[in-house]
């Protein structure tokens, strides 16, 4: 078996992990809190006797099914998760003594890192496979204790909570007349979690020391940057799937400031939004709020990025609002549509080298994920221009793959064009884009040709979303 003993000797694996509490795609979207959706149950966990329940042999089981139906990489030690079962079955009365008993030690998370928007990378710090059961059982056993503590406007990481109600929860806040917003900005706050802060935090609820030790042992696991250990002095590394209840956690402290405060907000994972009637107000808000993050939670607020604005100029989980007739609406922001468009480009590019089948299925993944996601969007005149600019670019793709003029000419005549002019247009000097715009592909390769051939339309998809 590849390296993992829990004494921690440990190998390097090199592959990133798949799954990550954050996505920066639409395909296949999937989080942690996946398998709680039906599973929550009461704890009985006053007695101290937390522990017993985290090891108890059916949750174990269930953390197991969960990590391998995520699949995911290999941490530090080169155990996958096709190997995963077969370690368990010869390791588990070791394992769950050493964590009965105190012993047991994580290993450091492998640190990766994925690019964001905005040209940086976003750090992700991968447990091993055993590390990830572990970390799945606890979350199993204390996300039904901590959902009874969350406040109803925390949308992240939550069962039957989604960014899409969280923007619901936004419009009627705004409906109401709250049209002024504090987009709070906390400068990397899953790298800057205070670990004292948050042990205290968990102690309120959590009576079983063992389970409190264990939970700061993954904390200060730290983390193997290029086969080099680096502490974890601060921080909730992003990646496994305790990482997003302990956020929820330490947030919740400010959940409770603000509904203490009566303020009206929307919070998912650290993007909250705080709704007030005024700009004066905003302000106000703005300065006393960041004071008590900073001086009570021991977070960092982005003073610059913390904005006040009118709703109509708040980018929100790729949303931006907009009143009328009394009522709020969503709409795209131009950021999102910028960033659709430069992926959709990505795709159609000519110098890729797919075959029609491959870019059709790359085509209608992305579109039909983008789509579900930004489904609550008022955003028909926007598609409807992104789908001519889309098909255009399709032609010239399709154009190119020809290539030959005799290959040019027989499908220029299967598309139904005369073969005067399909010998005429075959033989053409012009670019790809220039003849992918001319009046004769546009009719060989129409738009219902295209449909047929399965390729996506995206104003077609927006209305049969629109019809459920």
């Amino acid at each position: 078996m590849k390296g993992r003993t829990q004494k921690i000797t440990m190998s390097i694996g090199s592959r990133p992990q798949n799954d990550s509490t954050e996505c920066e795609s639409y395909e296949g979207v999937q989080t942690f809190m996946d398998m709680t959706e039906n599973n929550l149950k009461e704890v009985q966990f006053e007695r101290g006797n937390l522990l017993e329940f985290i090891l108890s042999p059916s949750n174990l089981n269930l953390a197991y099914l969960q990590v391998k139906r995520n699949h995911g990489s290999c941490g530090v030690d080169g155990l996958s998760t096709e190997e995963l079962g077969g370690y368990l079955k010869e390791h588990k009365d070791e394992l769950v003594e050493s964590l009965k008993s105190g012993r047991y030690r994580p290993s450091p998370v492998l640190r990766v890192e994925i690019p964001k928007d905005n040209g940086k990378k976003r750090p992700l710090g991968i447990p091993t496979v055993v590390d990830r059961v572990i970390q799945q059982a606890i979350s199993q056993i204390l996300i039904p204790i901590y959902e009874r503590q969350f406040s109803d406007n925390s949308f992240g990481f939550r069962p039957h909570r989604s960014c899409h109600k969280a923007l619901k929860r936004a419009q009627e806040y705004i409906t109401q007349g709250y049209t002024y917003c504090v987009s709070l900005d906390l400068e990397r706050f899953f790298d800057t979690v205070n670990h004292a802060m948050l042990i205290r935090i968990l102690s309120h609820t959590i009576r079983d020391g063992r389970v409190i030790s264990l939970v700061h042992k993954y904390l200060t696991a730290g983390v193997m940057v290029r086969r080099s250990y680096e502490e974890s002095v601060e921080g909730v590394p992003q990646g496994g799937p305790l990482s997003p209840l302990l956020a929820n956690i330490m947030l919740n402290e400010l959940d409770n400031e603000l509904a203490r405060r009566g303020h009206k907000f929307v919070r998912y994972a650290d993007d909250c939004m705080i709704l007030v009637r005024s700009k004066r107000a905003a302000e106000r808000v703005r300065e006393s709020i960041a004071t008590f993050i900073e001086s009570r939670l021991h977070l960092k607020v982005n003073r610059e990025k913390t904005e006040v604005a009118y709703v109509g100029r708040v980018k929100y989980l790729g949303y931006s609002f907009y009143v009328m007739n009394g009522q709020c609406r969503l709409r795209l922001h131009p950021k999102s549509v910028t960033k659709m468009k430069a992926k959709l480009k990505e795709l159609t590019s000519r110098s890729n080298g797919w075959g029609y089948a491959k870019l059709k299925d790359k085509l209608n993944r992305f579109i039909n994920g983008w789509m579900n996601y930004f489904k609550l969007a008022d955003m028909r005149n926007i598609l409807q221009s992104t789908d001519e600019w889309l098909r255009h670019r399709i032609r010239s793709y399709v154009w190119k793959s020809w290539k030959k003029v005799g290959a040019r000419f027989k499908n220029l005549v299967r598309c139904g064009i005369d073969r005067w002019r399909a010998w005429q247009w075959a033989n053409t000097r012009g670019g790809y884009w220039n003849t992918a715009g001319s009046p004769i592909l546009c009719r060989a390769m129409n738009n219902e040709r295209l449909k047929l051939q399965g390729y996506p339309c995206l104003v077609d998809l927006y209305v049969k979303l629109h019809q459920h």
